[in-house]
């Protein structure tokens, strides 16, 4: 981890939570410049969210240090919290409230005054594309408009720092890249983010640097082409349709004496090119020939953040609900 100085708006050193015999986080340092975006990757039970309820003063770490926007978030946890915006994973939002409604609410909140409050209100409603909808119940928007009400609630008191926790899980593609927007948008005014998500095109589209969390630990860090970089190269890439076929290709492959290639359920094969990629796809090719399999969108292309998580963890980034961990269900 590179050293923090005066410029990081998180400043996070050797955080340490536990529940039981869970290591919801397990020594994570953490640093994020002021005005850049952190984007923190990991699936089900990682440690993000832990992670972002002790930087939100939400829980109380067990060891370690965290200072966000100068402030320690032990130490003086109503400081951080007035310097800050959290918008998590399911709208915090009052349904039954209009809204125009939600925002003053918010506004008076933190003190705003009536008049600020509906001037700050009116502000944001424009900015997220809510102005038609400022006077309908909350309850009646769509996911996407409740999710860009609840970003605008998170940013009525002007923060310096923004947490999103997995902010557009369950939105469509459509919605997705309409928040996106939003977030670039924020970005570019100088707002500080750390964003979790599962999503990993995500944080390649947002995120200036990227930390990768498995199992409570802080595995891997950099830039997205820092972290592609770790796979090694280019990577060979093609589709077996027949299920019946694929163990056959997966051992042509392996005989050209390359590192072990991984299969998907759709059965997507992908196989590490090194710096050898036109080579790679050549031998990719004469071996399945001679094992007379037809693959389909047969390429050569760089790494994805997908191909890193795999490669670091041993297992995709997204999983499902009935694979949910411990460190999960109580805060993970």
């Amino acid at each position: 981890m590179t050293a923090s100085n005066s410029d990081d708006a998180i400043v996070v050193e050797g955080l340490r939570k536990h529940y039981g015999d869970v290591h919801a986080l397990d020594g994570v340092d953490l640093h994020v410049p002021r005005g850049s975006v952190l984007g923190v990757l990991g699936p089900n039970g990682a440690g993000k969210t832990t992670a972002v309820k002790v930087l939100t003063t939400l829980i109380q770490p067990d060891a370690g240090r965290a200072i966000v926007n100068g402030i320690d978030v032990v130490k003086d946890p109503a400081g951080v919290r007035r310097s800050i915006g959290l918008a998590g994973q399911s709208a915090a939002i009052v349904e039954e409230l209009t809204g125009r409604e939600n925002l003053e609410f918010v506004g008076r909140l933190f003190h705003l005054g009536k008049a600020r409050s509906k001037a700050r209100a009116q502000d944001l409603l424009e900015q997220f594309g809510l102005t038609d909808a400022a006077e309908r119940r909350a309850k009646t928007y769509s996911g996407g408009m409740a999710r860009r009400l609840d970003l605008a609630a998170s940013l009525v008191a002007r923060p310096d720092v923004l947490f999103l926790d997995e902010p557009t899980t369950g939105l469509d593609p459509r919605a997705r890249n309409d928040m996106w927007g939003v977030i670039r948008e924020l970005v570019a005014g100088g707002t500080t983010l750390l964003l979790t998500t599962q999503y990993l095109e995500e944080a390649d589209e947002l995120a200036d640097n990227i930390v990768v969390f498995d199992r409570g630990k802080v595995i891997a860090e950099g830039t997205s082409d820092d972290l592609k970089d770790t796979v090694g190269g280019d990577v060979v890439e093609f589709t077996i349709d027949d299920a019946n076929d694929r163990e056959a290709a997966l051992a042509a492959v392996r005989s050209i004496d390359t590192t072990d290639p991984t299969l998907t359920d759709t059965g997507v094969i992908t196989v590490r090119a090194g710096d050898r990629g036109s080579d790679r796809l050549v031998e990719v090719v004469r071996a399945l020939d001679s094992a007379q399999l037809r693959p389909q969108g047969l390429g050569l292309r760089r790494p994805s953040l997908d191909d890193v998580f795999l490669a670091l963890t041993g297992h995709v980034a997204e999983e499902s609900a009935d694979s949910e961990t411990a460190t999960e269900r109580v805060g993970g």
